[in-house]
């Protein structure tokens, strides 16, 4: 085989490389440049795995599970995409959303998270948030929690971290934050969260280190009983708490409230569970500014892939790389091959001529 040939050869296999590899790393590039855009990863994500088939599906467990508000977000998601949702389970999901914000249904459940911090429904969240925004709940959970914590007994740090930075937040300790702020509702999200089991590990583990670096626990602990009293209650948090350090924290808890404020108690809730850091709560809040009431149906459908990418980046960097290195080989064949074939033409005029010229002079001898 001559080298002509081979370069040839070479060509044509980089080119049958090329129609495979080109397509993927235009993907990959594509892919790569929504990385930080949760909006636009979801919506890839959502443009191969939601169809009518999935979003009757969901529909129908989110009703069968007594969840009407999760069902509606369902509904606005498939209206968002052109997806068909047939009347009749159109009509059940209004109706139960009717009955779920019925004023009998509201009251009792209301009165249960204001007073009790436990909620059992988004009602029950909505009374422990606002027993939050009054210190009461925070004062509540700091008593219930610190009583144990200086007894010696097992006690939740998370709730009474978070309790403590509450009363801090709420009395005005950060100036800039006052009740009603997504701060202020986000620290009630985060303790609803933990005490319903709707935290994820790695969240958990992130707020109980900050907890550590925000809180004085030496100063709590020798504040003692004094935290059954509002008053005490207020300047023992104001000891205990390092503003300075709490940065971090407050805007963790921002990008809670934020999603609380934009898409509802359950979709942060729900944020705080998949989210396994502060990072990724903020892509949530993001996702959740730009969809709305549509975040609960988007984070159940895709769960983590909502917000990251599903294929790693280096996985992408090499796909990318493989389809340059193959149009790399392609072009470096074919400009060989080239170059071989007009040597080759060249040679061959040039032996033509030196033949004329060898016949010519044995002509004339």
């Amino acid at each position: 085989m001559t080298r002509l040939h081979a370069a040839w050869i070479g060509a044509g296999l980089f080119a049958i490389a090329a129609v495979f590899a080109v397509p993927i790393g235009m993907e990959a590039e594509s892919l790569l440049a929504t990385e930080n855009d949760p909006v636009a990863i979801a919506d890839r994500a959502l443009a191969t795995s939601f169809d009518h088939t999935v979003a009757a599906r969901e529909i129908e467990e989110a009703l069968a599970a007594n969840d009407s508000d999760l069902a509606k977000s369902f509904v606005e998601l498939a209206h968002e995409r052109g997806v068909a949702v047939s009347p009749v389970l159109a009509e059940r999901v209004k109706i139960a959303v009717e009955k779920a914000n019925s004023a009998s249904a509201h009251a009792e459940s209301f009165a249960r998270g204001f007073i009790t911090g436990e909620p059992d429904n988004v009602v029950g969240l909505a009374g422990t948030t606002l027993g939050d925004l009054f210190v009461f709940g925070d004062i509540r959970d700091a008593v219930r929690e610190g009583s144990r914590y200086v007894s010696g007994e097992k006690v939740d740090e998370l709730v009474l971290g978070l309790a403590v930075v509450g009363i801090a937040v709420t009395a005005g300790t950060y100036a800039t934050f006052g009740a009603g702020t997504p701060a202020r509702v986000g620290l009630s999200m985060a303790k609803v969260a933990r005490k319903t089991g709707r935290l994820s590990a790695g969240m958990a583990g992130w707020i109980g280190r900050s907890l550590r670096e925000v809180i004085d626990w030496s100063a709590l602990r020798r504040a003692g009983g004094s935290l059954a009293d509002p008053a005490a209650a207020v300047r023992g948090a104001r000891a205990a708490v390092k503003v300075e350090k709490a940065d971090d924290l407050v805007k963790l808890v921002s990008d809670v409230g934020r999603v609380q404020n934009r898409a509802g108690t359950r979709a942060a809730l729900d944020g705080l569970k998949l989210a396994e850091g502060p990072r990724e709560m903020a892509r949530v809040a993001k996702l959740a500014e730009k969809k709305g009431g549509k975040t609960r149906a988007i984070l159940k459908t895709l769960g983590r892939g909502a917000i990251i990418l599903s294929v790693a980046t280096f996985n992408l960097a090499s796909w990318i790389l493989g389809a340059i290195l193959t149009l790399f080989g392609l072009v470096s064949s074919a400009k060989s091959g080239v170059e071989r074939l007009t040597q080759r033409g060249i040679d061959r005029r040039k032996a033509r001529e030196r033949e004329r010229y060898l016949a010519m002079v044995g002509s004339r001898a």
